[in-house]
């Protein structure tokens, strides 16, 4: 199984003191904290497009090139690309660039976005917003598979045979699809053959099966072998249970009752944060040992491929970020790792 992080790169108060990072010292934290998840052995580093005040992360491609001159093995991903307000052209070209700069370890995820903001912002109209999805995701394999394409569609000019440069080192750049809970987005990822980033945020893990298992049948329906399946996921580690839950809590709260604020549901209690972070809830905040043990528990729901967890829900103390991106590489990945190898008679 692959192991990483995914951040969208927040420069929210710190939920205690109240301070801010300024956008440049929190790039300067976040290479320096992809760097460590390199240097511990983790799989993937990802990093979410937003345009809104509290992140930094508007160009993910640029700052996954910063971190690609600072790294050697780990794999660098947007996470998400909002394609439905972007050019698949200009998409494509930045994350081949990547690709070059890394020796071929960009990936691209690509979704509908769950925040409108970049919709106004580049034109686009919200009553298209899956067309607009499905158009540019079909324009993107499209400039995957061919260096000259031929291509008309409702929301970009067409092309012509033009040829689209540079191309990448790897053939095909993977093309990770975002699903946040919605069946036709996973049966949708499943019939291109694409692997599938599911979002597992809040509620019960289990009750997100049905879509994993859809983007597998429509996969196989469609003469395609099943794709991989990602489970991306809030959540903090710390050396002790406690210390991770009273770190992460206060920030936790934050961005979720702001999210709250927007979208109409009430603040965050610390019991029901206490119900997500049990087994069988959504969150991975506790122990390296805890945390092993929950990525295994939902290996057995979906028998996923890749598992990502989000650090950084909420602006949270940087040494404290490192120590946990080092325990999820040296205590809490060499479990996990095993236990799958055994599982599938690996090891």
């Amino acid at each position: 199984m692959e192991l990483g992080i995914y951040t969208f790169v927040e420069t929210t108060p710190d939920p205690v003191t109240g301070a801010r990072l300024s956008p440049e010292q929190r790039i300067r934290d976040l290479l320096e904290e992809i760097e460590l998840a390199d240097q511990v052995g983790l799989d993937v580093f990802g990093i979410g497009e937003h345009h809104r005040p509290e992140y930094v992360s508007s160009a993910p491609a640029v700052i996954l090139a910063a971190a690609a001159a600072r790294t050697k093995r780990i794999r660098l991903t947007s996470a998400v690309t909002v394609l439905s307000s972007d050019d698949p052209v200009r998409v494509f070209q930045q994350f081949a660039t990547l690709d070059l700069i890394s020796g071929g370890r960009a990936e691209i995820m690509v979704g509908r976005g769950s925040f409108i903001e970049s919709f106004p912002l580049f034109g686009c109209d919200l009553n298209d917003y899956d067309a607009l999805f499905a158009e540019k995701l079909d324009l993107l394999l499209r400039l995957r598979e061919s260096e000259h394409v031929t291509w008309e569609g409702r929301f970009r000019p067409p092309l012509t045979g033009q040829g689209v440069y540079p191309r990448p080192v790897q053939q095909k750049i993977p093309v990770w699809v975002a699903v946040g809970g919605t069946q036709y987005s996973a049966a949708r990822a499943g019939a291109l053959g694409l692997p599938m980033a599911l979002a597992i945020i809040g509620g019960l893990p289990e009750r997100f099966r049905p879509l994993a298992e859809l983007h597998r049948k429509a996969a196989v329906m469609n003469g395609h072998e099943p794709p991989a399946l990602s489970i991306n996921s809030h959540g903090f580690i710390a050396d002790r249970s406690q210390d991770a839950a009273d770190l992460a809590f206060p920030a936790f709260k934050a961005v979720m009752d702001q999210l709250g604020r927007e979208r109409g549901w009430p603040p965050m209690t610390r019991a029901q944060f206490e119900a997500s972070r049990s087994l069988r809830g959504a969150d991975f905040v506790g122990s390296p040992q805890e945390v092993a043990e929950k990525i295994l528990y939902q290996h057995e729901l979906f028998g996923h491929q890749r598992f990502l967890l989000q650090l950084t829900v909420g602006s949270l103390p940087h040494d404290k970020v490192l120590r946990a991106i080092e325990l999820f590489g040296t205590q809490v990945a060499p479990v996990v790792r095993k236990a799958v190898a055994r599982k599938q008679g690996k090891a």
